[in-house]
């Protein structure tokens, strides 16, 4: 499935990703092993720390205890992290539930959400990194418009406000049925990640025509 025109899209390869992650971008991963995703996770969640970033992780119940197994296995210490608002984990569902109405995201409450998420680590003026899981569950259970309209709300936020935002889809809940809301899903995003048995070697940036091959 390739919903990708070649016109719009330029593939390069880097082996230093997430350490180059630039403000405002805003990326975008279709697994199909779980095991390589989290590796992809752990990549974006460690070079922000190591950067001195504050990383919020969005996700379900499942990966959030994954991430951090695989945190104290890089021996990072979450408990200092978390205490300083440097790390801070919320479940995907439990936050979906604070700005969904009648099936859509409202785009008050999502704002609200999201500014509250700032003003608890901006006193210090770190840059942030973000990771995205909620339009995962909206396009697992079928509610492709919502993910759409989410999507385009995270892009407009990251718009405004100088963070990194990381998203990422089981491609397993992708069908034909849905290519339209897929090609919106694509262009909202600045990088798409390609290549899942093999991460971080082909990345495709939107409207970068100065990027080498």
């Amino acid at each position: 499935m390739n919903m990708m025109k070649s016109d719009e899209w330029v593939r390069t390869k880097t082996g230093t990703f997430w350490s180059e992650i630039a403000s405002c971008d805003h990326v975008l991963q279709i697994y199909e092993d779980n095991e390589v995703f989290m590796k992809m996770l752990a990549g974006f969640v460690g070079d922000g720390i190591n950067a001195g970033d504050c990383v919020i992780i969005i996700a379900t119940k499942e990966h959030l205890h994954a991430l951090e197994n695989s945190l104290h296995d890089h021996v990072i210490s979450i408990e200092t992290l978390v205490s300083d608002n440097h790390y801070i984990a919320l479940d995907a569902e439990q936050v979906l539930a604070r700005f969904m109405r009648n099936g859509r995201p409202d785009e008050d409450l999502f704002f609200s959400f999201v500014n509250e998420l700032i003003a608890r680590v901006n006193y210090k003026k770190r840059k942030m990194r973000v990771f995205g899981e909620m339009v995962a569950l909206l396009w697992a259970e079928g509610h492709h418009r919502a993910t759409v309209k989410l999507e385009h709300l995270w892009k407009q936020f990251c718009q405004s406000e100088p963070i990194s935002l990381f998203c990422a889809y089981p491609k397993s809940g992708f069908t034909g049925d849905a290519a339209d809301s897929l090609q919106h899903i694509c262009n909202s995003h600045s990088k798409v990640i390609s290549g899942t048995e093999k991460p971080l070697t082909e990345i495709f940036y939107r409207n970068t025509s100065a990027m080498q091959e």
